[in-house]
């Protein structure tokens, strides 16, 4: 006797509306990912904007949590996310996260305090906006995933994360130039975009997928959360001085909640074996493909996730002011000399995601992180004071390299779970990629400031006492913790003017005043520690990017898990 097919729930819907979706969800991750780096840009016109000096006595926390915060709660939030998309509606949760994210933008143009009090304003609406972007991210993917065939979405999961990964350098650009005229323009470009995305998500999208009610695992959501949280900020403070050392990974607090985290995320695995409705669907592991795939996503996301940053201290505090910008003019600049990165994204990543609903998604995934390590090496290569077109190549290499993985990689990793479970598919899929961030930031500024403090002491010293500082003062500068000066390379700022003290800058000459305090003798004198630092940066990325590409490898052939099914159930009527 023949089995009878289970119904189909993802009802097939016609082009037009396909487009619709694609063009939403679209326009929601742009605005996401644009807005995450925009403010990046923009911090020291922030700063500025709310009078606080972010390298004052306990600013630092201001700064690392303007940073850090809005990734941090992205990637706690996402799977979480997900899975509610599962259970009340993907298409209902992606809304009320266009809506969320809205409405934090408007807060946050709103701000209108100073000191401490506006930087605690801003850094509770970011995570009020994270929690909009988390919703954004968790169910786009899902969302595309239900409207689109397998032999097309290839194409619409590229165009989309492209674009989304392409907003990540759009922001450098936009933050740049609208923080020339007011920093609270950062947060106003959303509303309009917002509003719009807002509107037509609830007028347009629809339910495809069907919802799966189930009993929200309570104790599982509080482990993940609470444990990653506080293994994300152990990582976090982790590059805060601490006592006499120059990073706190020994501080009784990081040391603790690093433990903490892990602990509680162990306890979250023994949770989620054991319940019967599991908030993280671990059974989904047994599917190599979206097991490789995420793995992959981890590996290449810590590899390059703190790049960004490094690539702005190298423009927005060197390479700039020693080609002779003003600090005020480096951030629209160091957006601008980007670009390369942004275009190789654009150029790869909806031909990859074509060409992998042909032939799978492990050529081009395994290709591109191959080829992010070689333009990793490629950077290593070039000097401080690098020829501008030889840094485009590299990194318009690199930005075609993750181009080339990103897309065919989430394509692999959606394709390869049943339909009922593509909410939180995607949600895990973004945890990994998410969490990697942080991790990788916390780990590239460590390995910078083992590099810097292994030269910056001694080029120090040398250089203010050879502009007339004297021998204690220089000595003292000297061995300052050096995430002060790699902060001050990163808001595009020469520290020496506060840090000398106007009463020992009266004692030296005119000529020595604007030496130390000009536009090139900081950058000058970093440059040396700074490339030391970003060539042990650059191997650790190397080995993480090879790495990816053995995951991405063992993904297998091509694999759809509606085919897959299908061809199941053919082979049972046979029977």
């Amino acid at each position: 006797m023949k089995r009878l097919r289970p119904p189909r729930h993802d009802a097939p819907v016609g082009p037009r509306y396909r487009w619709i979706v694609l063009s939403n969800t679209t326009l929601g991750m742009l605005m996401a990912t644009l807005n995450m780096s925009s403010v990046m840009i923009a911090m020291p016109a922030i700063f500025r904007g709310i009078h606080l000096d972010p390298l004052g006595p306990g600013n630092f926390n201001y700064l690392l949590w303007m940073l850090m915060g809005y990734m941090v709660v992205t990637a706690v939030l996402v799977v979480n996310l997900g899975r509610l998309g599962d259970m009340f509606g993907r298409v209902r949760m992606y809304n009320l996260g266009f809506l969320v994210f809205t409405i934090a933008s408007i807060l946050l143009s709103l701000v209108w305090s100073t000191g401490p009090t506006a930087a605690l304003e801003l850094i509770a609406l970011r995570m009020v906006q994270a929690v909009g972007g988390a919703m954004l991210m968790a169910n786009t993917a899902a969302l595309l995933t239900d409207a689109f065939p397998a032999e097309r979405r290839g194409l619409a999961l590229g165009l989309n994360q492209v674009v989304g990964l392409a907003g990540t350098f759009i922001g450098l650009l936009a933050g740049g130039l609208l923080a020339r005229y007011d920093w609270r323009l950062v947060f106003v470009i959303n509303v309009p975009v917002g509003l719009f995305g807002t509107v037509w998500s609830y007028w347009k999208l629809k339910e495809l997928g069907k919802r799966m009610p189930a009993r929200i695992d309570w104790l599982g959501n509080l482990a993940f959360a609470a444990g990653l949280t506080m293994a994300l900020v152990g990582a976090t403070y982790g590059i805060r001085p601490y006592g006499g050392h120059t990073m706190g990974w020994t501080s009784p607090f990081v040391i603790s909640m690093l433990a903490s985290g892990l602990l509680l995320l162990t306890l979250f695995v023994f949770v989620e074996r054991r319940t019967a409705e599991p908030m993280f669907q671990l059974d989904l592991f047994r599917i190599r493909p979206f097991a490789a795939g995420n793995a992959a996503g981890l590996l290449g996301s810590i590899g390059r996730g703190g790049l960004m940053f490094m690539l702005i201290i190298w423009l927005q505090g060197i390479w700039l002011p020693e080609h002779g910008y003003s600090f005020e003019r480096t951030p629209l600049w160091a957006g601008i000399y980007m670009i390369p990165l942004n275009v190789g994204f654009l150029a790869a990543g909806p031909v990859s995601g074509w060409l992998s609903d042909k032939f799978g998604a492990r050529p081009f995934a395994t290709g591109g992180m191959l080829l992010a390590a070689a333009s990793f090496g490629g950077m290593m290569a070039l000097p401080v004071d690098f020829t501008y077109w030889l840094f485009a190549l590299m990194i318009f290499a690199n930005g075609v390299a993750f181009g080339l993985f990103a897309a065919p990689n989430t394509t692999s990793i959606m394709n390869s779970v049943p339909a009922r479970y593509r909410g939180v598919a995607s949600g895990m899929r973004v945890t990994f990629q998410n969490t990697g961030m942080p991790i990788s930031i916390a780990i590239f500024f460590s390995l910078m400031i083992i590099g810097l403090t292994s030269r910056v002491p001694h080029a120090l010293y040398t250089g203010l006492t050879a502009n007339g500082v004297p021998s204690g003062t220089a000595s003292s500068l000297a061995h300052l913790p050096a995430v002060g000066y790699l902060f001050a390379a990163f808001l595009g700022s020469n520290p020496l003017h506060s840090l000398i003290g106007p009463k020992v800058l009266a004692s030296l000459t005119p000529a020595q005043q604007a030496n130390l305090t000009g536009r090139s003798f900081f950058p000058t004198l970093i440059s040396d520690p700074f490339k030391h630092g970003l060539v042990i940066i650059l191997t650790f990325s190397i080995v993480m990017c090879l790495l990816a590409a053995w995951a991405s490898w063992l993904r297998g052939a091509r694999y759809i898990h509606e085919e897959q099914e299908e061809e199941a159930l053919s082979a049972s009527d046979l029977v």
